[in-house]
């Protein structure tokens, strides 16, 4: 355990000198690196000296350059108040006492050493910056080199670096842990993203992608729009339950091809998705308003919007997957049982709700007209805006090369494939309506 410097009245002193604290930074770009080691684990921590608030660093000359020499005395103490007491480390469920501050460096903005790990720990561990370079202190970058005791470095690690989002207005986190003789892994975050587990059991993937599923479809307002058409004409959960199984297959369907990178990457295509997502909602308005539709074929109207909604699906995953860890695909199936529970819960207050409406309102006719028509009016105006946004997009034919070939044969099997087990799907559900 690391005691208390003997800089530390140094530091209070520096703060006590503060008549106005430095403003907040906007921006804040945080590089770390996490290695376990033997019975240590090695925290390389980067932030920006600016978002060290509340101390006057000490200056030099009649310029105000950064005195590096009287400052680097302050520097391990700054570096527990901002950065360490700003994080958790966790080895499987037992937090891990504080660290030790190992070395602490100020480095220039234009350094480029925090690239790999083995350049970031030369680094650190190098010579420091000669004392009389011409510089500002908000200009410069504090760089850090924890260690804390662990049991084993084959254990599992979590890390909760929620205290690093009040270093700025918007700070971004690139930590890549480094586990022996595993590849990489690479994360990247916005603001506090609680606990992150290195390397889950896929358990513990399961159920943080369960939820993330569950609370996604009550926060989506466009397709929780969408489910509201459904179930406007259909009142019924046995007759329900062919429309949202087809909705719940075909988003898993294409959530599952985009996560593995099966989807187009060109920048027109999430506003496209979009604006068939707002188009679907005033289809099945419409078609509520028209009336005269079955429930053979409002589920094969369904299947054919959820490949839609699983596209909108796989964008707010997109930065989500990296906490996956090695379970990509059971954390995509735990994410489709969210929705499903979710859309369970929205049919268990829409139905009753409806119901009632339909009783004590108005007639049911009438109020399907009304209920739908407003669900139109929201739709269509959510596709003329995603309209405007996709309009600014070039779009541009694709360049007929061995590569888009054979994704076009790829995505044309799929499809074959696809239409055969819904004529089968379709067939049984004639006769089961029958029967």
């Amino acid at each position: 355990m690391l005691r208390i410097s003997k800089t530390l009245p140094l530091l209070l002193l520096a703060l006590s000198w503060s008549a106005l604290a430095h403003d907040i930074p906007n921006d804040v770009t945080v590089q770390a690196f996490l290695k376990p080691d033997g019975q240590k684990m090695r925290l390389l921590v980067r932030i920006p000296m600016a978002a060290v608030r509340d101390v006057d660093f000490p200056t030099r000359g009649g310029q105000g350059y950064f005195d590096l020499a009287r400052a680097e005395a302050m520097m391990p103490d700054a570096a527990i108040l901002w950065i360490s007491d700003s994080i958790k480390l966790f080895e499987e469920d037992h937090q891990l006492p504080k660290p030790a501050v190992v070395e602490t460096r100020i480095s220039l903005l234009s350094d480029k050493s925090f690239a790999s790990w083995e350049q970031a720990l030369a680094h650190v561990t190098g010579p420091r910056m000669p004392g009389d370079t011409n510089t500002f202190w908000n200009q410069t970058m504090l760089d850090v080199l924890f260690e804390y005791p662990v049991a084993h470095d084959q254990a599992r690690f979590s890390i909760d670096p929620g205290g690093l989002a009040r270093l700025g207005m918007r700070t971004l986190t690139v930590l890549r842990f480094l586990p022996p003789g595993g590849a990489v892994r690479a994360f990247e975050y916005e603001g506090n993203p609680g606990l992150v587990r290195l390397d889950p059991h896929w358990y513990q993937a399961a159920g943080q992608f369960v939820r993330l599923g569950f609370f996604h479809i009550l926060d989506g307002a466009d397709h929780l729009l969408f489910l509201f058409c459904l179930v406007v004409p259909f009142r019924r959960f046995r007759a329900l339950i062919p429309v949202v199984t087809a909705f719940t297959v075909a988003h898993s369907i294409t959530l599952i091809a985009s996560a593995y990178n099966l989807a187009p990457d060109a920048l027109w295509f999430p506003p496209l998705i979009e604006v068939l997502i707002a188009t679907s909602i005033v289809y099945m308005a419409l078609e509520n308003i028209v009336g005269g539709s079955t429930v053979e074929r409002r589920w094969l109207i369904t299947f054919g919007f959820g490949l839609v909604h699983g596209f909108g699906f796989s964008f707010a995953l997109r930065e989500t997957l990296q906490f996956a860890g090695s379970h990509l695909l059971a954390s995509l199936l735990s994410f489709n049982v969210g929705v499903e529970l979710g859309q369970l819960l929205v049919l268990a207050i829409l139905i009753p709700a409806l119901d009632l409406l339909f009783r004590k309102v108005v007639d049911e006719a009438r109020g399907t007209i009304i209920v739908s028509a407003l669900a139109a009016d929201v739709g269509w105006h959510w596709m003329r805006e995603r309209w405007g946004l996709l309009s600014k997009f070039r779009l541009q034919w694709p360049e007929w090369n061995a590569f888009f070939v054979a994704g076009l044969l790829r995505w044309a099997g799929g499809a074959i494939v696809l239409g055969y087990g819904l004529w089968l799907v379709n067939r049984w559900f004639r006769k089961w309506s029958r029967a």
